[in-house]
Order: structure tokens, then C-alpha cells, then sequence
């Protein structure tokens, strides 16, 4: 069970649960106490949950059991008997109230979610399962609740020269940075097809975010080229990616040297050099971001891929995927700290 399912149902429950308290309280003491008035407590609690016919159902019950603990402890104070109730019906209408402002605020949000839904699927639009002779999957998994995607980016295209593909980390968080991986990506996706080799694209790339790019806003990202049995990689300041190979060993490809992220040109460093290693079939190709192997467990250790690279034995690429997703969801044993993106290339 979802842990906002699991909320919903305490906050479902919770009215009945704080109006029986106080009857079984009030019963338990008697009138010298006073606990009678905290049966209002039982409808304020309503709204946060459900309609209106609910919170005014909340409401009519709360004043029952006003009545009936009146009469068991034989209150004889007409005043206080009417204060207690004016109180429940004056919580019960605040509680309509709130509840009709809710649902104009939870249409409001759903008009919006909807839009961002939808430009979010122009932004990451579904990875082709099939480009050249490879088979495609991603997996995605956002840092804020019931966001489709945050800073990090990915993209496959099938250019003349080989299978392009692109992931990417944007730093921050938020709209800004949902901004930087829109950019990234079109001019990854118009680079990838009309530059002839990898390493123009990558600095056809670095130009244009370099030039649109400000403040301290950077990207890390590794751009792969498969072609002829061989992968080539550009590396900007991302995690080296990791390779299955067909007899399940692994392999961790890294440059020389590392050149600093995307956005970062303006500091005058030296431009990512490419590196190949062979991609045979029945090899397997991982490219991810931090997310992955930084989220951490209860005990502060982070997750270890490598470890689990087995996990991606499935024939389909997207059930391994998922498979290895939802070992990391156990492994923080929670929500993630951090947008955690996966691009898994096999031969078909």
C-alpha cells in the first residue's frame, strides 16, 4: 500500500476515531471533567477527506452523540447543553465550506497537472523500442510526487553514422530545471542527425548550452554512439556507464580524464575526448544517473548497481528495467531523494 493511500484511510477514520475516544472518555469520567465539547473536534477533522455529504454525515453523528452523552450524564444545564451544540453545527458549516474550497482547488490543480502532463510528454517523448539494430528502454522515476520527470533527460536516435543516445543530470530541481533539459535535449535531437561524427555533436552541444546556459546552472551528461560492434562514449562529468557482458561479467568504461558538466565551458577546460569499448551481441549497455547509485538505504549505504546487474537477465529490456527499479524502490525503502533516469541498450 501506497504511503498517500495509507494516509487517506488514517484521515478516513479519524473523525470516527476522535468522536469515539471522547464518548468513551466522557463516559469512563462522567460529567466533572467536561469532555463533552471535544465531540466538535470529530468534524473538524471531516473535510480533510471526502465531500460534503460525508462532512455534514461527520456532523449529524457528532450532534447525536452530543445528545445521547447529554442525557447519560443527566446534564440539567440547558446553556451549556446549547453552546455544546452550537459548536458542533458551527465547525459542521466551517467544515462544508472547506470542503467546497478543496474541491475548487483540487479542479484547479488537476487543470494544471494535466497541461504539465502533457508537456512533459513532449519534453520526454517515449524512447523508440526498436532504432537500427537495437532494442531501447527506459525507466524513469521522479524525485517529486506524481511528476513524470524532473532534471534529468534522456534520448535515442537513429542517425546514418550509428544509434545516438543521450542521459543526462540537470543540476537543481523545479521548473528550472525542467527548462535546461528541454533545451539539452533539442539541440541533442537536432545535433544527432546532422553532425557526422560523435564528437561534433557533443561540442555542437556544449556550445549551445554554453550560450543559453546562466548563472551556475550545469549539466552532466554521456553521449554514446553504437556502431560496427563497438560503443563510443563522450563523457562530461557523469557516471561512467556499465556494461553486461554476455558471459555476466562487467565492465565500468571511464575516460582518461573527465571534462567538467555542460554550461561549464566558460571556465576554458579541455573538451571531452572519446573513448570506445567493444558492444558484441548479447552484451547489454546501462546508462543512468546519480539518482541510482546515490540513493541511500535507512543505514546511509548507497545502492549498489553493479551488484545488481543480474537483475537484468529478463529477455525484455523493459521488464529487466523495471525489475531493477523496483530493487532500488526496496532498497530506500521509501520515496527517492533524487530523479533516478536508466537507458538499457541490447542487440534485438
Amino acid at each position: 500500500m501506497s504511503v498517500q493511500r495509507r494516509r487517506s484511510r488514517v484521515l478516513s477514520v479519524l473523525p470516527f476515531a476522535v468522536m469515539g475516544a471522547v464518548a468513551l472518555a466522557d463516559m469512563a469520567t462522567g460529567p466533572s471533567l467536561g469532555f463533552l465539547p471535544l465531540v466538535a473536534v470529530g468534524p473538524a477533522f471531516a473535510p480533510l477527506v471526502g465531500g460534503w455529504r460525508r462532512t455534514a454525515c461527520v456532523g449529524v453523528i457528532a450532534l447525536l452523540l452530543c445528545f445521547a452523552l447529554g442525557w447519560y450524564d443527566g446534564m440539567t444545564a440547558p446553556r451549556r447543553g446549547l453552546m455544546i451544540v452550537g459548536s458542533v453545527i458551527g465547525v459542521t458549516l466551517a467544515g462544508l465550506v472547506a470542503v467546497f474550497l478543496r474541491r475548487e482547488r483540487e479542479a484547479e490543480l488537476d487543470s494544471v497537472r494535466s497541461i504539465a502532463e502533457a508537456a512533459q510528454r513532449v519534453l520526454l517523448k517515449p524512447v523508440p523500442k526498436l532504432a537500427g539494430r537495437l532494442r531501447a528502454a527506459v525507466s524513469y522515476t521522479s524525485a517529486v510526487a506524481e511528476a513524470r520527470i524532473g532534471g534529468d533527460l534522456y534520448e535515442v536516435v537513429a542517425a546514418p553514422q550509428g544509434v545516438r543516445v543521450i542521459v543526462g543530470d540537470v543540476q537543481g530541481k523545479g521548473l528550472e530545471a525542467v527548462e535546461t533539459a528541454a533545451l539539452v535535449l533539442g539541440a541533442f535531437r537536432e545535433a544527432a542527425l546532422d553532425e557526422a561524427d560523435l564528437v561534433e555533436v557533443g561540442g555542437r552541444l556544449a556550445r549551445s548550452v554554453d550560450r543559453q546556459l546562466d548563472g551556475e546552472r550545469f549539466v552532466t551528461a554521456i553521449l554514446a554512439e553504437v556502431s560496427a560492434h563497438q560503443v563510443t562514449f563522450l563523457n562530461f562529468g557523469h557516471p561512467a556507464p556499465m556494461l553486461v557482458r554476455d558471459d555476466g561479467t562487467l565492465d565500468m568504461p571511464e575516460p582518461d580524464s573527465y571534462a567538467l558538466p555542460l554550461g561549464l565551458g566558460a571556465h576554458g577546460t579541455a573538451d571531452p575526448q572519446p573513448y570506445r569499448t567493444a558492444f558484441l551481441p548479447g552484451d547489454q549497455l546501462l546508462l543512468y544517473t546519480d539518482g541510482i547509485i546515490e540513493a541511500r538505504d535507512r543505514g546511509g549505504h548507497f545502492y549498489p548497481l553493479a551488484e545488481r546487474a543480474h537483475l537484468l537477465k529478463d529477455h525484455d529490456p523493459e521488464t529487466a528495467l523495471e525489475t531493477l527499479r523496483q530493487d532500488l524502490l526496496q532498497h530506500v525503502s521509501g520515496p527517492l531523494q533524487d530523479d533516478a533516469a536508466m537507458l538499457l541498450l541490447r542487440y534485438r
